[in-house]
């Protein structure tokens, strides 16, 4: 990646993004130092605003560090795209410069951070720690369930019911992406190779 910090005062302008969902998390800046700590630790960090040392970003419900996954260089070397992995949804990340920047089907991505919270957790009383526990055969037939559910709802129901148990529908198939290794963005993906314009 080659960068040009003679501009600038050092310095290249750097947006934090949400790999998964794009949300742009943080816009700051970086001096070499701050980026080669970037590619070492694996971690964001940002210059604070005195410029004087490199600061780690952090977010999520526990306020944990925010992992690297790639870092993408501008054709001129004189910004970058940092591509992060935060656990969780980011404190105070929703909004950025004033305008709401999460769109509705970016909270897919957050519910999936939460059900695998859950499954790494396992909190008593939780349904999802229930699914869990009883392994991916029952977590196979809660999907078939809500699937019937959804047809006699689509088929003899009201708008409101069928949009319910879609909700029902999706939520389970979500718990079963998890428990099989997978991301409701993986299906996106896969859906994506397959769509041909007509």
């Amino acid at each position: 990646m080659n960068l040009d910090f003679s501009k600038n005062n050092g310095l290249v302008q750097v947006a934090v993004q949400d790999k998964r969902t794009n949300k742009i998390l943080r816009v700051g800046f970086a001096d070499a130092k701050t980026i080669e700590k970037m590619e070492t630790e694996k971690q964001v960090y940002l210059l604070n605003t005195e410029r004087t040392e490199a600061e780690l970003l952090t977010g999520g419900e526990y306020n944990k560090p925010i992992a690297v996954d790639n870092i993408i260089a501008d054709e001129q070397g004189s910004s970058v795209v940092v591509r992060a992995l935060p656990d969780g949804s980011t404190t105070g990340a929703d909004a950025f410069l004033g305008e709401k920047n999460i769109e509705d089907l970016a909270f897919l991505s957050y519910l999936q951070d939460f059900i695998e919270r859950r499954k790494r957790e396992m909190p008593e009383g939780s349904y999802t720690t229930k699914l869990f526990t009883k392994g991916v055969n029952k977590i196979s037939q809660k999907v078939g369930e809500e699937a019937v559910e959804t047809i006699i709802e689509a088929t003899g129901g009201t708008k409101e019911q069928f949009l319910y148990e879609c909700s029902d529908l999706i939520y389970h198939l979500i718990v079963l992406l998890t428990e099989k290794g997978l991301r409701i963005e993986d299906l996106a993906r896969e859906l994506k190779a397959r769509h041909k314009e007509n």
